[in-house]
């Protein structure tokens, strides 16, 4: 039995959550599953796995191999106990489960020198913030637009950008609407 166990709403705890992505391998299961947008054949996941831990295309046979055997063995059975992955060992599909949705919430990696999403957010907020005091205080350039254009561009650049963000990093809106009905 698990020393680890789900919490009483049925959501993971951020114990099991960190344990989950502080491991390359899983965490590039997800990453993929979740790009694929579909299941996938323990087979196709270790391919992807292996070429992306090479980087090669296609992997040494022996890292296929050895991707495979430790998915079979280990992570993928650990996924399912935690409820983020169905896998089916008969059929040897995999695919995402619910609580898929506790994990994308800490999933965001971000390279070198970039920025989160929650930077980017809090720039925008502070461009928002240094418009209007701008404006206030009749910086020529700014002040020449009304300060309402400027905050519908703010508020505008905001909304596009959580939907892009809704649409590129988690399950769709439509798929979250559904588990209501």
């Amino acid at each position: 039995m698990s020393t680890l166990t789900a919490a009483p709403d049925d959501s993971l705890e951020r114990t099991e959550i960190h344990d989950i992505l502080r491991n390359d391998r899983r965490r590039r299961v997800l990453k993929s599953l979740r790009e694929h947008g579909e299941p996938l054949s323990v087979r196709e996941l270790s391919e992807r796995l292996a070429t992306a831990e090479t980087g090669e295309d296609p992997a040494p046979r022996n890292v296929r191999q050895s991707v495979y055997v430790s998915l079979h063995q280990t992570h993928l059975p650990k996924l399912e106990e935690l409820g983020v992955i169905d896998y089916d060992t008969e059929t040897k599909e995999v695919a995402l489960a619910e609580a898929i949705d506790d994990v994308t919430v800490y999933m965001e990696v971000v390279p070198r020198n970039d920025l989160s999403w929650a930077e980017y957010y809090l720039g925008l907020g502070v461009l928002g913030l240094l418009l209007v005091v701008a404006h206030s205080v009749g910086v020529p350039t700014v002040s020449a637009i009304d300060v309402r254009i400027w905050a519908v561009a703010i508020l505008a650049t905001l909304v596009v950008s959580a939907v892009y963000q809704l649409m590129t990093q988690s399950p769709s809106l439509s798929e979250r609407l559904s588990k209501f009905h």
